[in-house]
């Protein structure tokens, strides 16, 4: 289905059967409610005149028949309370799922201009109001409308006058409410904005909070939460304030139909134009009837927060993921390693600055290249183009002759492995880390990876081996550690191209020494592209490219390019 044309009513669709019978339980529920004045009615107009044993029988006889009604409504009312919720839990599950694996198609690009705490918050808080949405609005509105209907039609058989002593009021409560949420939308969405930017500050905080210790700035990051909460704060006082009148003004209003009804209804009882009896039943629909015109309005309260919720839920779904595979996109097979840059200009977005222009670029299948150069150069950059993190402005990445374009994504990245500065490990154990390179390896298979990366012995050395959990991020590890970790990942994932993005940069000397090991180790008949931070790093490379704002600048190995006395010389011996 595109993602684009599904509606709200839409996700009814798989609980039709659950749906159909809250409806019919809610329908059943209301019928109750509405029957037991009616019986009331009866009892205090008929049956208290009637010969006392009679009476008193068919009391006995309707009180039976009322506990049954109670029982109806019981099963009605657990219905609706238990698998209603279900039927929302469910849907919940489904649209978290569809999100979430829509997150996962999004690009880089996407990413670059989000935070994770306001893409978080559109997963659970607007989730949770939508789905109160689809579970509670059919069966509000459908026993709002049979209380409302069914009890304006009893009471036009009991008393016309007084009835429309009561309908004269609905004109105004309704429109009272039409008004006010035209008000209320507004701020109901930007309460969800405002609480996104929370979260969002709080994931920043809470990621970064070794930083923000180890610089004594806890203040002044609770100083910008303080400004963001404050914001927040003020929306939901415009919030508040608009609920206040609505609830305020409507029960009021409630309040006056009921003293109108008993203004009315005394007058006709001191004109014997009515029964005391009549009256009292009256009342009696009077609350039955005022409670579900508190529901039915209500629900416009709910209906906009669920709304504004399911508005910011299609705002995500309806990105079209910039980097997906065409339709003709075919599996990479048999792969050589040949990697070529044809005419290669990009940049990151429409209206920015080029960050390569025009470069070309073969590298032969088994090749170590390495790329230097000063930060901003395009290193990263072109090399992100590889595996279509982010796709080429114009020209053309092709491996084996194919563009990339035309390879299926997961066959593409499923052939480059990527070994990066700022490792990321996930919470859980070592083991699984390891794992994440190839999830159906055998364990035997792990720790063979962990031995090529040099990671066994100091994973053998840790509390419960592979199994040690490694807490969020890896923490728990040094940063020597960690990178091995990821190598180990990429040398189980066995791919034929490798990247190395300043792998060891980040590292101290015995430690990058022995990630160095590892990092050639891995190289190995494989198509490198090393990104150099440290040229030291890249000495034995069989061929250097010096990547500048002009493309590649100048090329070849350490020596010849010393020997040019040009850009490179310059770089290594600054570095």
């Amino acid at each position: 289905m595109n993602t684009k044309k599904k509606s709200l009513l839409s996700y009814y669709k798989p609980y039709r059967g659950l749906l159909a019978l809250d409806l019919l339980f809610a329908v059943t529920g209301a019928g109750v409610s509405l029957a037991v004045p009616l019986i009331v009615r009866y009892i205090t107009n008929q049956v208290i005149y009637q010969e006392s044993s009679t009476a008193w029988h068919t009391i006995l006889t309707l009180t039976a028949f009322m506990l049954l009604l109670l029982v109806v409504e019981l099963i009605c009312n657990f219905y609706i309370t238990y698998w209603g919720h279900m039927m929302g839990a469910r849907m919940e599950y489904g649209m978290r799922n569809e999100i979430f694996a829509h997150y996962q198609k999004l690009s880089f690009t996407f990413y670059d201009n989000q935070k994770v705490g306001q893409l978080m918050s559109r997963v659970t808080n607007d989730l949770f109001e939508i789905t109160e949405l689809l579970h509670h609005g059919p069966e509000d509105v459908t026993i709002s409308l049979i209380k409302i209907v069914g009890a304006l039609v009893i009471l036009w058989n009991i008393n016309v006058r007084l009835t429309l002593a009561v309908v004269c009021f609905l004109p105004f409560i309704f429109a009272f409410a039409v008004f006010l949420n035209r008000k209320m939308k507004y701020v109901f969405k930007q309460n969800r904005v405002k609480m996104a930017d929370i979260n969002g500050q709080i994931e920043d905080n809470l990621s970064g909070i070794r930083v923000v210790k180890s610089f004594a700035n806890e203040e002044i990051e609770f100083h910008k939460f303080e400004e963001g909460n404050h914001r927040f704060l003020e929306t939901k006082r415009k919030n508040y304030l608009y609920m206040g009148t609505y609830h305020s003004v409507l029960n009021a209003m409630l309040t006056g139909v009921t003293i109108a009804v008993v203004l009315v209804g005394a007058r006709l009882i001191t004109t014997a134009s009515m029964e005391v009896t009549d009256l009292i039943t009256f009342l009696l629909y009077i609350a039955n009837f005022t409670e579900p015109v508190k529901k039915l309005i209500n629900f416009t309260e709910q209906f906009q927060n669920g709304y504004s919720g399911y508005v910011r839920f299609r705002e995500i779904m309806e990105i079209e993921p910039d980097i997906a595979d065409r339709k003709d996109a075919r599996p990479l097979m048999d792969v050589k390693g040949q990697v070529d840059f044809q005419d290669v200009s990009f940049r990151y977005e429409e209206n920015t600055e080029t960050v390569l222009d025009q470069v070309s670029l073969s590298v032969p299948a088994g090749s170590y290249v390495a790329l230097a150069g000063s930060s901003g150069g395009g290193k990263t950059t072109l090399c992100s183009l590889i595996p279509r993190f982010y796709d080429v402005t114009s020209g053309s990445v092709r491996i084996d002759g194919v563009d990339v374009r035309d390879i299926t994504l997961k066959s593409l990245r499923s052939n480059i492995g990527i070994v990066q500065q700022d490792v990321y490990l996930f919470a859980g154990t070592v083991l699984d880390n390891i794992l994440y390179g190839r999830p159906d390896a055998s364990r035997e298979e792990v720790m063979e990876a962990a031995r090529n990366a040099n990671a066994h012995s100091f994973i053998m050395e840790l509390p419960d081996g592979y199994d040690t959990d490694i807490g969020q991020r890896g923490v728990k590890l040094s940063g020597g550690q960690k990178q091995r970790i990821s190598i180990a990942r990429v040398f189980l994932k066995n791919p034929p191209i490798l990247i190395f993005d300043e792998a060891t940069s980040a590292l101290d000397n015995e430690s990058e020494r022995v990630v160095q090991e590892s990092l050639e180790h891995l190289a190995r008949n494989r198509t490198t592209f090393v990104i150099a931070h440290r040229l030291s790093t890249i000495r034995n490379a069989q061929r250097i490219l010096v990547l500048t704002e002009n493309g590649i600048e100048e090329q070849g190995t350490h020596e010849e390019l010393i020997k040019l006395h040009g850009i490179y010389e310059k770089l290594y011996h600054t570095h």
